[in-house]
């Protein structure tokens, strides 16, 4: 039987250019490795997925790519943020938008987002094959004729999307096949690296703060003494370094440094500069004059990070707050605004978002998302050469380059 489409991979941007594909009238065969579809999907802001994010300007959206952001444009034009709410929220799926402006269904069930999807190609006679491995393509004066299958089976199809994600989070069947199937014809692959990860750090009292969560912190970069980022927010200590929204935003800029010289610094206290700071110090060890120092910082810091700051200030737990010298309390107000952290590496594919990197995207047309060099191939998703920030960014990229390239296979037919 031959195929109108052929769909290879079974998460967001395939799901979603399957059913595209299959509402216009395509017949279409989707197929997915795993024994379940969305398998990233379901884990995807916590299980509770972040779809997308409701920015008030596309070009705010776009510009979060940086150099590559030109190329959602066309794609964003056809399906774009507003879409995508309207099309779950008119499959009965009521969503929210949060600080951040993150949209996440009401539910706060990633589930309710898959459903959506299979019901859609439910709804569009898709056929969908699970716990099948595409093995190889068969390709013919630039076109592909047919995949072949790890049970030695070939598949006959017009049009192919390509749509198998990236290398993060291998254990969800993230393995990075799409890249040496696109190499193999002759596409260049810009070079991957896991993005949206959290941080290992070399100091080894991090491991006494493990599960302590920051909210309203600021934490930076520096570069041999320089700051080269920084970012507002959440974060959260792990047994060996840090993670939350903000530590995955500034993972993506680690990841292109050397990680010589370069120190994190977190400030509890961003909305107090140094001096009112300062004065917020004084006038809590003013009210227990007659406390110890390691009992006088609740009102400052957590219960957790208090005796890590202790040992830092080399200021004695047991002396009294009111014979603090000057010094010692510069000392105490440098920790919490400028607490130090050593960047020793960014935990690798299995703790990552996403992957950086991709094919490269000269060697797509933005308009349809097919190749240049097959004719009958188009390629969606994360195996772009695009990764966004946290906050529903590079779901919104599956959804809209999946819709387009569903949309476009049949103008192919």
């Amino acid at each position: 039987m031959k195929y109108d489409t052929i769909v290879i991979g079974g998460g967001p941007a395939g799901m979603m250019a399957a059913g595209r594909s299959g509402e216009l009238g395509s017949r279409v065969l989707l197929i997915e490795k795993n024994q379940k579809l969305g398998v990233k999907l379901l884990i995807t802001g916590k299980g509770r997925c972040n779809l997308t994010n409701k920015v008030d300007d596309p070009r705010e959206f776009v510009s979060e790519f940086g150099k590559n952001g030109k190329f959602i444009f066309s794609s964003l034009f056809v399906f774009g943020i507003e879409d995508t709410i309207n099309f779950f929220n008119d499959q009965g799926v009521k969503t929210k938008t949060e600080r951040g402006k993150r949209v996440f269904p009401v539910s706060d069930k990633a589930q309710d987002i898959l459903s959506v999807l299979v019901g859609y190609m439910k709804n569009s006679d898709i056929e969908i094959r699970k716990n099948t491995q595409v093995t190889e393509f068969i390709i013919k004066d630039r076109k592909i004729k047919k995949v072949k299958l790890a049970t030695g089976e070939e598949i006959e199809g017009k049009n192919f999307i390509l749509c198998t994600g990236g290398k993060s989070c291998p254990t969800t069947g993230s393995t990075g096949d799409g890249y040496a199937w696109l190499a193999k014809m002759g596409h260049n692959i810009v070079s991957l690296f896991p993005s949206l990860v959290s941080i290992i750090v070399r100091d080894i009292f991090v491991k006494d703060l493990e599960g302590l969560s920051l909210k309203n912190v600021e934490i930076s970069v520096y570069k041999d003494e320089k700051k080269i980022d920084s970012r507002f927010g959440e974060a959260i200590f792990t047994s060996d370094g840090m993670s939350g929204p903000i530590i995955l935003d500034l993972s993506r800029k680690l990841a292109s440094e050397s990680f010589d010289n370069i120190k994190i610094k977190v400030d509890f206290k961003p909305a107090l500069d140094h001096s009112k700071l300062d004065k917020r110090i004084q006038r809590d060890f003013m009210q227990g004059n007659n406390k110890m120092f390691k009992n006088s910082l609740e009102k400052l810091l957590p219960k957790k990070l208090i005796p890590v700051v202790i040992k830092l200030s080399n200021i004695d737990p047991e002396k009294k707050v009111n014979l603090i010298t000057r010094e010692e309390r510069m000392k105490l107000l440098i920790i919490m605004k400028e607490f130090p952290l050593e960047l020793k590496a960014l935990s690798g594919y299995n703790k990552a978002i996403i992957t950086a990197g991709g094919v490269k995207l000269s060697e797509i047309n933005p308009k349809t998302m097919k190749s240049k060099l097959i004719d009958n191939l188009y390629v969606a998703g994360e195996i772009l050469d695009l990764d966004g920030p946290t906050g529903g960014y590079n779901l919104q990229i599956c959804w809209s380059t999946g819709y387009v390239a569903g949309n476009s296979v049949n103008r192919d037919l």
